[in-house]
């Protein structure tokens, strides 16, 4: 049996163990102590760095809105700004929820997470986009490559055959859809084929990653031509420009999404990246606090909070405490939700929640 001897107390299963104990952290984060429980577990037992028992109380409370929040249908529709983009605000919730460790099967949002499933099932079309009815403002691929990720990581993690073959039927057709949307310079913008800029281009190819560490089939030059569209808007500076044809100085959101992106690509030491992430470190040295001027502070710490885990501990000790504060700083303490930039609480929540949860190392493409 695969047991493990808790500071002579007693033996139990290692799976069944750290169940256990992540269920008994959630309580005393709450202020509840289960009766019973041995204190040499509570002596033993080690969170991630810089995870604290403040932090464990918001994303418990948080993960409660998204689930008390999530529709009928197993969507969010929220009307603070998100119900414009259904599909989106859908699959971050659901990662969300993934971040926690829950699958279709296990985590007390099981039932939660298969109902994201069967929602954005539910809105792939004939031709492999991911949308809605209302196209998210005529504006889909956004929501279509935060979807498509969120099913390939469902994918790895899912046990029901019948479940399992649907799910690749859709990211299957998502990723042809993806590599027939691309332009001509190696990018994407908001409909399929349209053009291209920098934010839809990272997240298509974050998506396509995730498909790829799933063990689906991803056209190589597809992302080649992706990595080398994003070499081809770096500024002087250091940063990424908007798009290839726009001109003009870099952009701090879509830097920060370029160098996550370049590492989920696996051009971890590759000049672009290096110089990128140099642009991104100094403007938040030069901008302390959670904004940094714009209007996308979530979307610009969703994607620079994973490149710099991803870059290794100089980067994550000087960010994730300070991060970690204002975040617990920023919730609403009567329903455990963010508003996130102007998009609505859906979206905000679920970011903060996956920034929260990086340390836990369940999901792979946000792992170092």
């Amino acid at each position: 049996m695969n047991t493990v001897k808790i500071a002579g107390c007693f033996a139990v299963r290692r799976a069944e163990r750290r169940s256990f104990l992540r269920t008994q952290l959630a309580l005393a984060a709450s202020g509840v102590l289960s009766a019973g429980v041995p204190r040499c577990l509570w002596a033993e037992e080690v969170l991630p760095k810089h995870i604290t028992p403040a932090t464990l109380r918001a994303v418990n409370k948080g993960l409660e809105f998204l689930a008390r929040t999530q529709g009928s249908d197993g969507g969010w529709h929220e009307d603070s700004g998100g119900e414009a983009y259904p599909i989106a605000c859908t699959a971050l919730a659901g990662t969300a929820l993934l971040a926690h460790g829950d699958t279709t099967t296990r985590g007390p949002y099981a039932s939660h997470v298969q109902q994201t499933v069967e929602y954005l099932l539910s809105c792939v079309t004939p031709s492999g986009l991911i949308t809605g009815p209302n196209q998210e403002l005529g504006r889909p691929m956004h929501g279509h490559g935060f979807a498509l990720m969120f099913l390939a990581l469902v994918y790895g993690m899912e046990t029901h055959a019948g479940r399992r073959k649907r799910i690749k039927e859709a990211v299957d057709a998502a990723i042809m859809l993806t590599a027939r949307g691309q332009s001509g310079a190696g990018g994407w913008t908001y409909i399929p084929g349209g053009g291209d800029e920098g934010s839809v281009t990272v997240t298509q190819v974050q998506a396509l990653r995730a498909a790829h560490n799933a063990g689906f089939d991803v056209p190589k030059g597809t992302i080649e031509e992706a990595v080398r569209y994003i070499e081809r808007c770096q500024t002087p500076e250091g940063g990424i420009c908007y798009s290839l044809g726009s001109g003009g100085g870099p952009r701090l959101a879509i830097s920060a999404a370029a160098v996550a992106t370049l590492y989920n690509a696996g051009e971890y030491d590759a000049p672009v990246a290096e110089r990128c992430l140099d642009y991104v470190w100094k403007q938040f040295k030069a901008n302390p606090g959670w904004s940094k001027g714009g209007w996308h502070d979530f979307y610009t710490h969703l994607y620079a909070s994973q490149a710099y885990y991803t870059a290794g501990d100089k980067y994550w000790d000087e960010y994730f405490p300070e991060a970690r504060d204002q975040l617990l700083s920023m919730q609403d303490k009567n329903d455990g939700s963010w508003q996130g930039d102007g998009i609505g609480k859906t979206y905000g929540t679920a970011i903060a929640l996956i920034i929260l949860q990086l340390p836990y190392k369940y999901l792979p493409i946000y792992q170092r």
